[in-house]
């Protein structure tokens, strides 16, 4: 069963920030049509419903094509995909190396590998699906991914606070998002208990009714990502399903391109103050499309 959609007015708003990470800027005006948008990431449940129907196979569990891969050794060109691995204690965060690792057969089935799964998570966001998963996902649900204007102007929920509920990571010291707590990367206490995803809805919703726009899982957009916001006062404009928009053509891939970033919106539940800060609306980052991880996930819109 697809996710229900939210209807989101079309209009003009303050798009980035110089607040946290240079990225993030120049903050300029962005303007986006009316669009209608998932209530929540896409699901186990939802991404299990669709491989069942087209017999997809996504790109963690395709062997590496050498060409794309030179030099690489033959075993790792095997089936499989990044996962997080916490750390026995604290490390030099600079070398994101030391808790993300390499692991064949790990795939969406298997989010952490051989002899995990998501049997008892169908309400959690399905994780380790690449952009053209993605859009593989939203082109058999009739819809399509949003791009990262879209995607921001929905997650503000109309505020221009420099996150989704307010100027503050809390409410009253309520947690609102599924954030890292504790130390990262080898001590997480849980948010609301939940020490990774979490299922879709656990935190309140932004004024637009939507959940999990920010953390639980980073979400794919279909905007090429570029080291800033490339030109300032310009009108996003919307392509149409898998297209770009921000001064950027990126067409819908049949095939990975590792040398293409997207942009990915909205932090997860990685995130932590010390190391990302990014559970905010204006916050990007770059991960190519080949990618595929324990913390990204997507949503889709229509319109």
């Amino acid at each position: 069963m697809l996710t229900e959609l939210v209807e989101v007015p079309g209009g003009s708003f303050r798009m980035g920030s110089t607040s946290f990470y240079p990225e993030e800027a120049p903050i300029h005006t962005a303007t986006v049509g009316a669009f209608a948008i998932e209530r929540h990431p896409v699901t186990n449940a939802q991404f299990t419903e669709f491989v069942a129907a087209t017999g997809h196979v996504t790109v963690a569990e395709r062997p590496l094509d050498p060409a794309l891969y030179p030099g690489v050794a033959e075993a790792d060109l095997l089936p499989g995909s990044l996962v997080f691995r916490a750390t026995p204690g604290p490390v030099d965060l600079r070398d994101w190396r030391q808790w993300w690792d390499w692991a064949p057969g790990a795939s969406w089935r298997a989010p952490f590998g051989p002899g995990s799964d998501v049997a008892d998570k169908p309400d959690h966001p399905v994780v380790q699906v690449a952009y053209p998963d993605a859009v593989a996902y939203a082109r058999w649900a009739g819809r399509r991914l949003p791009t990262e204007a879209e995607w921001e102007f929905a997650a503000r929920g109309g505020s221009t606070a420099a996150y989704a509920w307010g100027d503050e990571p809390t409410v009253g010291g309520a947690l609102m998002a599924n954030t890292w707590q504790g130390r990262f990367p080898f001590r997480n206490d849980g948010a609301l208990g939940w020490a990774g995803t979490s299922p879709v809805g656990t935190f309140p919703p932004n004024a637009y009714g939507l959940v999990d726009m920010i953390g639980n899982v980073w979400e794919w957009t279909t905007t090429r990502y570029t080291a800033h916001h490339a030109v300032p006062g310009a009108r996003a404009q919307r392509t149409g399903e898998g297209g770009s928009q921000q001064n950027s053509c990126c067409p819908a891939p049949t095939e990975p391109d590792p040398a293409v970033s997207q942009a990915l919106k909205g932090g997860s539940h990685l995130c932590a103050p010390e190391y990302c800060h990014r559970y905010r609306p204006a916050a990007r980052s770059p991960q190519s499309q080949d990618s595929s991880t324990t913390h990204i996930g997507f949503r889709c819109v229509v319109g």
